[in-house]
């Protein structure tokens, strides 16, 4: 379950959290043999970001199926695909690991969806059988341990260190990119092949980098306080992103940013 919401603040975040990591995310999706034509699951489809890239990678003769928990999810996700004229692509609401689709799917992936889920490796087990015998399962999470700017920026790293416990104190978890391995063969499929990746940035390329840490440290600004991890003026989200760019310009900052790692095998034959 995804349980950081889906606020319209929350959506607006993932859906510029979307445009920065969507390159390295399609970059997973191509190696793992993502392709025209192919009838794809997409796991926790939220907003629908990643359903639209898959959408372009199947092309008009593929077919994207996205599955939320969340209705209103689903219905942004809908609107948005109706907006963009994406015939190709549906979004359905309930768990995935407990839908019944009429036909297998050629490949099921996700992006940030298995590190909010309790047993990761029996879900995964769950939506492997979802799959055609051979098809390609692929997904892709994030690791908080290399977050980092060089050299310092002591408020970017202040908020780093806070957002972490928030996210763990919300039931996911923040290492999930380095126990891709572990989970994958846990379900039952053979050694993935992973990849790892990070968004890196210099300058004023950093802003994007900056924006999608300050709108997580907003969605979470109830949990940090909640926890007495520190409080809202001390945070204070409405300046936070312009502090930071100040000290990382200030110091010619080089940001890097959360570890991506992608991991993909196929369903025994």
């Amino acid at each position: 379950m995804y349980v950081l919401g889906h606020s319209d603040h929350e959506l607006r975040r993932l859906s510029h959290q979307a445009g920065v990591i969507d390159p390295i995310t399609r970059g997973f999706f191509v190696s793992a043999g993502i392709e025209r034509g192919m009838r794809v699951l997409d796991v926790g489809s939220g907003a629908g970001d990643v359903s639209f890239l898959l959408a372009d990678l199947v092309g008009p003769d593929g077919e994207v199926i996205g599955a939320d928990l969340s209705v209103g999810a689903v219905e942004t996700a809908r609107a948005r695909a109706e907006g963009l004229g994406l015939t190709n692509v549906a979004f359905v609401h309930g768990d995935p690991t407990e839908l019944v689709f009429e036909e297998l799917f050629d490949a099921v992936a996700g992006r940030y969806v298995l590190q909010f889920i309790n047993e990761p490796a029996a879900a995964l087990c769950k939506l492997v059988a979802l799959a055609r015998p051979g098809g390609v399962i692929v997904f892709h999470e994030l690791d908080w341990d290399r977050l980092r700017p060089e050299p310092a920026s002591p408020t970017y790293e202040m908020i780093s260190r806070w957002v972490m416990p928030a996210i763990e104190a919300a039931r996911s978890s923040v290492h999930m990119g380095g126990q891709l391995g572990r989970v994958f063969t846990d379900a039952g499929l053979a050694n993935p092949m992973l990849r790892l990746e990070a968004p890196i940035a210099v300058g004023d390329q950093t802003d994007d980098l900056i924006r999608v840490l300050c709108d997580l440290t907003t969605t979470l600004l109830p949990t940090i306080e909640r926890l007495g991890i520190a409080t809202a003026a001390e945070i204070d989200v409405a300046s936070l992103a312009e502090r930071i760019a100040a000290e990382v310009n200030a110091n010619g900052c080089v940001i890097v940013s959360n570890t991506q790692v992608g991991a993909w095998s196929r369903r025994p034959e």
